[in-house]
């Protein structure tokens, strides 16, 4: 007798029953069969559509407990959906099994192929996201990858000592001197032609050269070692500005992001020295960060440099500042300032606790007229060198950091009327009102 499985089979018959008394798992079937038999016309009948495999082996499993049994029917089926729902409505009628009442309870009729169906999307869309990450690589990742392979075969050697170095040196004003030839690879392949590798500790007389001719960036490692390659290099050679690696990392392992972020965060030599020698233990690039930056603009291989007499200008204005600043005593603590700090308005008051609220978590600064107008919104480690830059016209300034004495004497040169901080290390001082986020 051919008998269908119930994997082979379009729906799927789930009937509970009840049973007030022991009986085993053949007298429920012959239950079914006997009671059934007959009720739906030879069409329907239950032992011809097992025998022509329409309906499946019918599965019983009867647990006793108490003198009562309970259990479950299951019957596969591949007769259509309404054919279906009357097989299993004819199992109501069983009342009886044995000498036992019964009673017997269709649960559902499961539709197999929605399982199926769903089991197949689920399988189709694990393939298709292996196909498209191991198989199929986009257009845009194939491209990367040979643009990489041809910037690091680029590579090249300068000088008479065959220092390794991108193909850019000779055409390029400024160049980017790093320890070895991985950090030149690294930057090669981020798209950067105009960098010199020094191969080793050293320093090569063709870098040397090349520090009295071009703008040079230093570009060492984040530990112990780069402080003192910048000091070596210093000693023979011209060093405009100075960038460091992350603490801990080396430039032949940064990404992209983190080259890019570590060339904007450049600062001059003469800023840089003078910063480790007030933290000889700590020469860090980190402690840079949150100082006024000399060079505040995005660096770009492909954008054209400064000449050098610009840069060796910013270099002498920066000495002079450094010696004004040394030699004198802190205009916060000067008495000789003109003028007293005056009180802001109920409406200044407003617009400033306003701005600080927006500022808040950004690290920017707003800067502002007389009119309390925005003139411009800049990076809060920027904010000294664009007081110095502009000298004048500015009203007030409403910053997300603390006010220290530096940032006080700035705004003070400067002629600003308000400095509206988070917080503050020292008082209103000279003409300069100092805010903060409780005064308001």
């Amino acid at each position: 007798m051919a008998k269908i499985a119930q994997v082979s089979a379009k729906y799927i018959v789930h009937a509970d029953i009840q049973i007030d008394g022991v009986v085993d798992r053949p007298d429920v079937i012959g239950a079914i069969f006997g009671q059934t038999e007959g009720l739906l016309g030879s069409d329907l009948e239950l032992r011809e559509l097992q025998r022509s495999g329409r309906i499946g082996r019918i599965e019983v499993n009867v647990d006793t407990r108490g003198g009562k049994s309970n259990g479950v029917i299951i019957i596969p089926s591949s007769l259509d959906k309404a054919e279906t729902a009357i097989v299993g409505a004819s199992l109501e009628i069983i009342q009886r099994i044995g000498p036992c009442n019964a009673k017997i309870r269709v649960k559902s009729i499961e539709d197999v192929r929605v399982s199926k169906r769903q089991f197949v999307v689920d399988r189709a869309k694990e393939l298709l996201k292996n196909l498209m990450d191991s198989v199929m690589p986009d257009s845009q990742e194939l491209a990367d990858e040979v643009s990489y392979s041809v910037r690091v075969m680029e590579i090249t050697e300068y000088g008479t000592e065959r220092l390794p170095a991108g193909p850019a040196v000779d055409e390029s004003d400024e160049v980017i001197v790093v320890e070895g030839r991985a950090d030149v690879l690294n930057l090669l392949k981020h798209g950067f032609k105009n960098v010199i590798s020094m191969n080793g500790t050293s320093v090569p007389a063709t870098i040397v050269d090349l520090s009295r001719k071009k703008t040079v960036t230093i570009f060492v490692d984040g530990d112990r070692g780069g402080d003192l390659i910048i000091k070596e290099l210093a000693g023979v050679g011209e060093i405009d500005f100075v960038t460091k690696a992350p603490d801990g990392k080396e430039v032949e392992e940064l990404t992209k992001k983190e080259i890019h972020k570590a060339l904007r965060a450049r600062v001059a030599y003469e800023q840089a020295n003078a910063e480790a020698q007030a933290n000889p233990n700590n020469g860090r690039n980190d402690d840079r960060r949150n100082s006024p930056r000399d060079n505040r603009n995005s660096y770009s291989q492909s954008r054209s440099m400064p000449s050098r007499n610009d840069r060796q200008d910013a270099r002498n204005d920066s000495r002079v500042d450094s010696r004004s600043s040394s030699s004198s005593t802190p205009i916060v603590a000067s008495s000789s300032s003109s003028g007293k700090p005056k009180a802001p308005t109920p409406a200044e008051t407003e617009s400033f606790s306003t701005m600080l609220e927006d500022l808040i978590g950004t690290r920017g600064a707003y800067i502002l007229d007389a009119k309390l107008s925005i003139l411009g919104k800049v990076p809060f480690s920027e904010l000294q060198g664009t007081l110095k830059s502009m000298k004048s016209g500015i009203y007030a300034v409403v910053f997300d950091g603390v006010v220290d004495k530096d940032i006080l004497a700035t705004a003070d040169r400067a002629g600003v009327s308000f400095l509206v901080a988070m917080d503050s290390k020292t008082k209103s001082a000279g003409k300069v009102t100092v805010l903060t986020s409780d005064d308001l």
